[in-house]
């Protein structure tokens, strides 16, 4: 009986499934939050990312399943200048766009679909700059308008973006999912609905499944696209079941009511590790999960005060009591596994009574009030954002701090952060290209403050100044001198406590096959298979 029900329940998220009997190519992943929209120009948590650019869309370029190496997706070759100005995409022929009940594609994907996408970001007349907001915290954080100087239709399936001055991750960034294609005959014809809102949230693209519900925190179900370009999905229908608490993951993969869970908690490793029906993989992750410090708002922009929230946490307590050992105390705001890191770089030790000093010569002998904002939801790079802190609290207040602990449902924690609305706040990032620059201008350059992807609100000349620098050069030893200067600046005045870099884990059934863990972060689906 109980394999019956779970059997009903599996095929009731799909009422075609119901109707055919217990199916085996339906495909349920227990995701851990909410997406906060639908289309990845909008979004940068990977939350949405799962849901949207991994399954519903393409970029011209593209990182191979598991790797960094840059292959081919919607433009079949490209060429670079000998100045490195200009990139010319050769896009390929027969792309199709999805077919869905509130749209019907009247031709195949070509350069018009490119240069719209792009220009929605780029170009503040195009009807679409201000929809959702008008904020693009990737584009505008590794300041793409800037560098971007034109981008003109050469024909039909030719495409040429000419550069303002030369950048070394140009390529690397367009694989990044913010560069996804979206269909222009489907924007044309919400323009013509007045419904220009359902670009972000109702999605066209042509990836390997096609968008067909979302009920709010339950439910996502996707169909596989039989005309995608590529090799087709090997699951006709794919679901993305919202749960939240790590627990409940856990025990939906117990009963097959999920085939495949993210984030499980580091409590239940052992247990996974010794079921016969699950199948654990583990990778390093290429992550950092820090507090950041709005250096916008007082105190925090006074050094003295960073530095001594950086000498009073005990970060060696937390990867032992929260990621149960399965990470490493973070010192950079990039992970060892990027190259450029800086072993050399000393990090704050936990020091009370330096931290006390410190406070005293910053003018605050007595303390502070203050926030930290909590994570909602299990992160790769922190686990559990309430009981991290709640041990921040106690420790914070050792030295006169007193803070009160807040937090938001996911998609509203990330919209008012991003407003810097917060005084502390807990965050992190999975590197999306293999790229020093991903993380070091993208998180921590000036551009980044406007654009929203800069929580520390941290705008430093000198800083700047090295990573803008190593953008402009090809040679990798300069390069890599460059990110480890920026590396001490960062150091030194301290806008954020990097916490960790996590060891990612997934937890899935022995029937699926084709899963690997994505070193960019990403759950990507078009290759599973249940055997």
């Amino acid at each position: 009986m109980k394999k019956l029900a779970t059997l009903m329940a599996i095929c009731a998220l799909f009422s075609s499934c119901v109707k055919e009997g217990p199916s085996k190519k339906t495909f349920v992943y227990c995701s851990e939050g909410s997406p906060t929209a639908f289309n990845p120009q909008i979004t940068t948590d990977g939350t949405s990312n799962n849901a949207s650019a991994h399954t519903i869309y393409n970029r011209l370029v593209e990182f191979e399943y598991g790797s960094t190496k840059l292959v081919p997706a919607l433009a079949e070759s490209w060429d670079i200048s000998e100045d490195k100005l200009a990139y010319t995409f050769k896009l390929r022929k027969g792309v199709k766009f999805h077919a869905t009940k509130y749209f019907t594609p009247t031709r195949e994907m070509n350069a018009d679909d490119v240069i719209f996408s792009f220009d929605r970001m780029r170009d503040e007349s195009n009807p679409y700059y201000k929809v959702s907001g008008g904020t693009y915290e990737y584009f505008n954080g590794m300041d793409m308008g800037n560098l971007i100087k034109d981008i003109i239709k050469v024909d039909e399936h030719t495409v040429k973006i000419t550069l303002t001055k030369p950048e070394a991750p140009f390529l690397a960034n367009m694989a990044m999912s913010f560069m996804s294609v979206l269909s222009k005959e489907y924007a044309d014809q919400l323009i013509k609905e007045n419904k220009l809102g359902n670009i972000d949230n109702i999605p066209v693209g042509t990836g390997p499944f096609v968008f067909k519900s979302y009920q709010k925190d339950n439910i996502i179900k996707f169909e596989a696209f039989k005309d995608f370009y590529g090799e087709n999905a090997k699951v006709d229908r794919l679901a993305f079941a919202i749960t939240p608490d790590a627990s409940v993951r856990y025990q939906k993969l117990k009963t097959g009511e999920c085939h495949l869970i993210i984030e499980p908690s580091p409590a239940d490793l052992d247990s996974m590790k010794e079921n016969k029906d699950i199948t654990l993989l583990e990778g390093p992750g290429l992550n950092v999960g820090y507090l950041a410090m709005n250096t916008q708002k007082k105190p925090f922009g006074n050094l003295k005060v960073r530095q001594a929230i950086n000498h009073a946490l005990n970060k060696p307590a937390y990867i032992d009591a929260i990621y149960l050992s399965h990470a490493k105390v973070a010192k950079n705001p990039l992970p060892p596994t990027i190259w450029s890191y800086n072993d050399a770089v000393v990090d704050y030790d936990y020091n009370i009574e330096k931290a006390k000093q410190l406070l005293k010569e910053a003018g605050y002998p007595n303390g502070f009030e203050t926030e930290i904002w909590t994570l909602p939801v299990t992160r790769p790079y922190n686990p559990n954002g309430k009981k991290m802190g709640e041990m921040m609290q106690a420790d914070l207040a050792k030295i006169g701090i007193k803070v009160k602990l807040v937090s938001y449902e996911w998609p509203t924690y990330l919209k008012k952060s991003s407003a810097g609305e917060h005084a502390m706040v807990q965050l992190g990032w999975t590197g999306d290209n293999g790229d020093p620059d991903n993380f070091l201008y993208t998180l921590l350059g000036c551009s980044a403050v406007e654009a929203g992807s800069n929580y520390a609100r941290w705008c430093n000349k000198d800083f700047e100044s090295l990573v803008v620098k190593s953008k402009r050069i090809t040679n990798i030893d300069e390069r890599t001198e460059l990110y480890k200067k920026a590396q001490v600046i960062f150091k030194e005045q301290a806008p954020w406590v990097p916490i960790a870099h996590s060891i990612i884990f997934r937890a899935m059934s022995n029937k699926v096959k084709g899963y690997k863990i994505d070193p960019l972060g990403g759950d990507i689906f078009k290759t599973v298979e249940l055997k």
